[in-house]
């Protein structure tokens, strides 16, 4: 391969505007980030992962291909973020919306015991289970008195020694 395949059609013309589309699309993601908050970046829902991709997909187009031109890009990536917080906005608002909108979390052991039904349904394994619960030091299954896949897809593990059980309100989202 020669030189020529990296540098073909280089000008220091196009360096620039790389630099400079770089450096003001940038600001304008930690502007939008500041006014609409770091939730459009958390895991917190399936919205939220969408606008996480589709504004590094535009962020990174707009810079290196020009394609949508660095303006349009911009304000493509403003739009997802006011899109996104609208549907938070909406979700915070509504039971109803979050319910629609939403995934609910699903209880996949009780007490020790695998919840065969709701790990077939989530599509969880138990090799995949056993490596939540060694994260969490689980030393024996009846440590675990509940084991949940969440709706941002992380595994939450709710375990102790002593004989306690999980107050019912940490439980009261979740499909049993």
């Amino acid at each position: 391969m020669s030189w020529e395949y990296f540098t073909k059609d280089l000008s220091w013309e196009s360096l620039a505007s790389v630099l400079l589309g770089t450096l003001l699309l940038y600001g304008a993601l930690i502007l939008y980030t500041r006014f609409f908050g770091l939730k459009s970046f958390s895991k917190m829902t399936g919205f939220d992962f969408i606008t996480t991709i589709a504004i590094g997909n535009l962020f990174a187009m707009s810079i290196g291909t020009g394609d949508p031109k660095l303006l349009v890009g911009g304000l493509l990536i403003g739009l997802l973020y006011f899109l996104n917080y609208l549907i938070s906005l909406l979700q915070f608002k509504s039971n109803a919306a979050q319910n629609a909108l939403d995934n609910s979390p699903i209880l996949l052991m009780r007490n020790g015991a695998f919840l065969e039904d709701n790990l077939k349904r989530s599509k969880v394994t138990k090799d995949e289970l056993r490596g939540k619960l060694r994260e969490a030091n689980v030393l024996s299954l009846q440590q675990a008195k509940a084991v949940i896949l969440e709706t941002t897809g992380d595994v939450s593990v709710l375990h102790t020694d002593k004989d306690l059980d999980v107050e019912s309100f940490l439980l009261e989202d979740v499909i049993s």
